[in-house]
C-alpha cells in the first residue's frame, strides 16, 4: 500500500485552517478522486494535476488514485491545492522521498502544462502558518513579493512542478516558458492612494470640514446633506487624508482581506485608510458579501479600518441599506449560506452624501425645487430612522456663494487636521488604555454617563425630553462631546461641547 501526503491551508472568511492531504494509489481500473467536501472548482483539480504531472516528466499510474483531505466536515474551495495534491501523488508514487515535504505546506494553483499560478489569500494563510509554528512554505513564483511580507518564514517560490519535484529531491524534465513580470506588492513600490487630494483644495466650507475632522478623531459615522456640486463627494474622498495612519497590526488586517480579494499586489501594504465607494446601483451582496457555498467579502469587509462612502445614499435600495444597520454597531458581518456561516470584519467608519430632494436644489428658499412634497418624503424616508439613528454627525452642505480670484492660502490643509486628529485620539487612547477601547466611537454609554459632568447631562435631558434625541442618540452626542474635548485639549466636555455634539448630532432628526 503506497500513502503519500503533504499539507495545505484552507480558508473560510479570514480563518485559516490546515488540511492534511493523503494520496492512496491502490489496484484497480484507472480512475483518480478527490474526497473530503471539495467544491467544483476543486473537483476539476484532478484533470489539472495529472496534466500537470505528466508535463514534468512524471508517468501517470494506471490504477485507482484516492486523495483524501481532511478534515473532511469542513468544505474546501478554490484551486489553491493544487500543487499539494499532486506533491501527494508523487509521494504516493515514489517520484519524491515520503518525509521530503513534512511539516511544509505547500500552496499553488497548477496549469496543464505544469506551470504554477499565483494564488488569492496568501497572507493570511502565512500569518496561520506561522501562529502555528510551521515557518516552511512552497508557493507560486506569482506570490513572492506577497510571500515576503511576513517575517520568519521559510519560503520557497516555484514556476513548475517539476521544480517542486527537484526541490523534493526527485527528477523532473520540463521546460519553462518565458517568465512573467510580477506586480510589486511592497510598502516602497506601491504607492496606494497615489491621488489623494488635499483638504486645502475644497473652496469654503470650513464648517463641513470641521465636521470631518471630528468624525476622523472620533471614529464617527457622519451624513452630508448638500445640492450638487457642493463638494459633498470631494470632502468625502480627501477624508482618509486627515484620518490616523494605521497600525502595524490594522495594516496586516487590511492587507489580509486584499490578499483574499486578490487585490494586494494593487495596493500592497499602507498606512492609509481603505476607501470603499459602492455605486448606488450595487446589490446587496455586493455590498456585505456573497456567493454559493461560502460567502465573498463586499464592500464593507473591503473597507475594514476605513471609510465606506455611500454617495447618493437615498439612491440605494431600502434592503440594502437595512443590511448596514447590524454591522455599523458590531463591527462585523455574519453572511449564512447552504455549506456554512462566514464571518468578516466591518469595522468600517460610514460616510454617507444626499441631495435635499430627489432634483437636488430644495435649499433655501427652494425656488428651483421642482419636486412634489410626496417626492420629497419618499426620497429621503430609504434613509429610515434606525439608519439615521446610528449616524452620530448630520450636516448641511450648502453651495459655494463665491470664489475668489487666486487660491486662498488661509485654508487649513490635510497634513495640519491630521496632526489634530492624531493628537486628539492619542488622547482618547491615553484615557481607555486600561478598558481596550481605542477611540470614543467604542465607549460604551455606561462609561460616558457615569464620566460626563452633570451641567453637560442637563443638556443631554433636554434633548431627550425634547425629543430631539433619542436615548441611543444622546449617547452618541456625548461621545461626540468628547471627541470635541479632545480635540480642544481638555480633559473632559463641558456644556459648550455637549452643545456642539447634539447640534451635530440632530440636525437630520
Amino acid at each position: 500500500m503506497a500513502i503519500g501526503g503533504s499539507l495545505s491551508v484552507g480558508l473560510i472568511g479570514l480563518k485559516a485552517f490546515i488540511i492534511q492531504i493523503q494520496a492512496f494509489i491502490s489496484p484497480g481500473l484507472p480512475y483518480f478522486s478527490v474526497i473530503g467536501l471539495p467544491d467544483a472548482s476543486l473537483s476539476e483539480s484532478r484533470e489539472r494535476v495529472k496534466s500537470a504531472c505528466q508535463a514534468s516528466g512524471f508517468k501517470w499510474p494506471d490504477t485507482r488514485v484516492t486523495v483524501n483531505m481532511s478534515p473532511a466536515s469542513i468544505p474546501k474551495r478554490g484551486a489553491s491545492h493544487d500543487l499539494a495534491i499532486a506533491a501527494g501523488v508523487l509521494s504516493a508514487a515514489g517520484a519524491i522521498p515520503h518525509d521530503s515535504l513534512e511539516e511544509t505546506i505547500v500552496l499553488g494553483e497548477v496549469n496543464l502544462d505544469g506551470t504554477v499560478l499565483p494564488i488569492h489569500g496568501l497572507l493570511p494563510i502565512m500569518l496561520h502558518a506561522k501562529e502555528r509554528g510551521i515557518r516552511r512554505l512552497i508557493v507560486p513564483y506569482g506570490n513572492e513579493d506577497e510571500s515576503r511580507l511576513v517575517p520568519q518564514m521559510d519560503v520557497t517560490c516555484v514556476r513548475h512542478v517539476g521544480e517542486l519535484i527537484e526541490l523534493a529531491g526527485g527528477r523532473a524534465s520540463y521546460t519553462l516558458g518565458v517568465d512573467r513580470a510580477t506586480v510589486s506588492c511592497t510598502v516602497e513600490d506601491t504607492p496606494a492612494f497615489s491621488g489623494l487630494g488635499d483638504m486645502s483644495e475644497v473652496v469654503g466650507q470650513d464648517h463641513v470640514k470641521w465636521a470631518l475632522q471630528v468624525a476622523a478623531a472620533g471614529k464617527h459615522h457622519l451624513l452630508m446633506t448638500g445640492p450638487p456640486g457642493s463638494g459633498k463627494t470631494m470632502l468625502a474622498s480627501r477624508m482618509p487624508s486627515i484620518m490616523c495612519p494605521l497600525t502595524p497590526e490594522e495594516q496586516l488586517e487590511v492587507a489580509s482581506i486584499r490578499s483574499l480579494c486578490g487585490t494586494l499586489q494593487h495596493y500592497g501594504i499602507s498606512d492609509m485608510p481603505p476607501f470603499e465607494a459602492p455605486h448606488h446601483t450595487a446589490s446587496t451582496a455586493s455590498l456585505v458579501g456573497g456567493g454559493s457555498g461560502l460567502a465573498m467579502p463586499g464592500a464593507i469587509t473591503r473597507a475594514h479600518r476605513g471609510i465606506l462612502f455611500m454617495d447618493e445614499a437615498p439612491e440605494f435600495s431600502a434592503r440594502t441599506l437595512q443590511t448596514l444597520r447590524e454591522p455599523m454597531e458590531s463591527g462585523y458581518v455574519a453572511l449564512s449560506r447552504t455549506k456554512g456561516t462566514t464571518y468578516y470584519p466591518a469595522r468600517f467608519q460610514m460616510v454617507m452624501a444626499a441631495n435635499p430632494c430627489p432634483c437636488g436644489y430644495a435649499y433655501g428658499n427652494g425656488e428651483r425645487c421642482v419636486c412634489k412634497e410626496k417626492d420629497r418624503i419618499r426620497y429621503f424616508a430609504r434613509l429610515s430612522g434606525p439608519i439615521l439613528d446610528r449616524i452620530d454627525i448630520q450636516v448641511e452642505v450648502p453651495p459655494v456663494p463665491c470664489i475668489a480670484s487666486a487660491p486662498t492660502r488661509d485654508s487649513i490643509g490635510s497634513h495640519v487636521m491630521q496632526q489634530q486628529v492624531i493628537a486628539a485620539r492619542a488622547a482618547a487612547g491615553e484615557r481607555y488604555s486600561k478598558y481596550g477601547w481605542g477611540c470614543n466611537a467604542e465607549v460604551p454609554g455606561s462609561w460616558m454617563r457615569a464620566n460626563t459632568s452633570v451641567k453637560a447631562l442637563e443638556l443631554a435631558n433636554r434633548a431627550l425630553a425634547s425629543h430631539r434625541l433619542s436615548l441611543r442618540g444622546v449617547d452618541r452626542a456625548m461621545r461626540l462631546a468628547w471627541t470635541l474635548a479632545d480635540l480642544a485639549g481638555k480633559t473632559s466636555p463641558g456644556p459648550d461641547e455637549m452643545s456642539q455634539g447634539i447640534m451635530l448630532r440632530a440636525r437630520m432628526s
